[in-house]
């Protein structure tokens, strides 16, 4: 299952950062201010995003010079009204391949022949490690400003030149995370995202090469199992 938590994580990350940016109180002055308005407008103004995406994890007591790196390509449609959420994740090394529209995901493992499917909200519900970060998906803005410390960090440059904002979120109340870490361009998109476990494992995931709106294939979300797949739904 380690692979599903993974593929999990990886789809709350990011679209914790989609997301959040229009759930989070722009009342703030200054720097922060400004930043969450820009995030709040470019939530609003995002119809479709496809972009390559690198994720690395760091297990606390192994240290960074064990960091596993995996690397794919992500398409996502925002939930906007009465429009669902749509999100493929397609990891390339080791292969796997992870749809979720709404509440419904699927994820396939080619080399093992292996598939899962069920709800992300049940999923969330039936392992701690994914509760936290998957409860961005699920809750409202008011939920989110009751639950989160926003601060601003500064300025930093992320991997390939980005030149950022760097947020911070904490969790007002327990959970099994402690920190998620905002890097935020100047058009206000969120592009990188950095969770820190209460155990100190982090888990970074990078957006690049992305493009925005324009024409939507829905064709893209559409999957079926292929023949002699053991599915295992959870």
């Amino acid at each position: 299952m380690n692979k599903v938590i993974r593929s999990f994580l990886f789809t709350s990350f990011v679209f914790s950062a989609l997301l959040a940016a229009s759930a989070i109180s722009t009342n703030a002055q200054g720097p922060l201010g400004e930043i969450l308005n820009r995030m709040d407008a470019h939530n609003k103004s995002l119809n479709f995003l496809k972009s390559s995406v690198t994720m690395v994890k760091v297990d606390a007591a192994l240290g960074e010079a064990n960091a596993e790196t995996v690397q794919g390509n992500v398409h996502y449609i925002p939930k906007k009204g009465k429009t669902k959420m749509y999100a493929r994740v397609d990891w390339v090394k080791p292969e796997e391949n992870m749809i979720v529209v709404g509440d419904d995901y699927k994820i396939y493992r080619p080399t093992l022949k292996q598939g899962y499917q069920g709800k992300t909200s049940k999923a969330a519900k039936g392992n701690d490690r994914l509760a936290g970060p998957l409860g961005f998906l699920s809750m409202s803005r008011e939920e989110l400003k009751q639950n989160y410390k926003v601060v601003y960090i500064g300025e930093a440059t992320v991997g390939g030149g980005a030149k950022t904002i760097h947020l911070q979120m904490t969790p007002i109340t327990a959970n099994s995370y402690k920190l998620a870490d905002l890097w935020v361009d100047g058009n206000g998109m969120p592009v990188q995202a950095k969770v820190t476990s209460n155990n100190g494992d982090t888990t970074t995931i990078l957006l690049s090469n992305f493009t925005k709106n324009g024409i939507i294939d829905y064709g893209v979300f559409s999957f079926s199992f292929p023949a002699g797949t053991k599915v295992i739904k959870s």
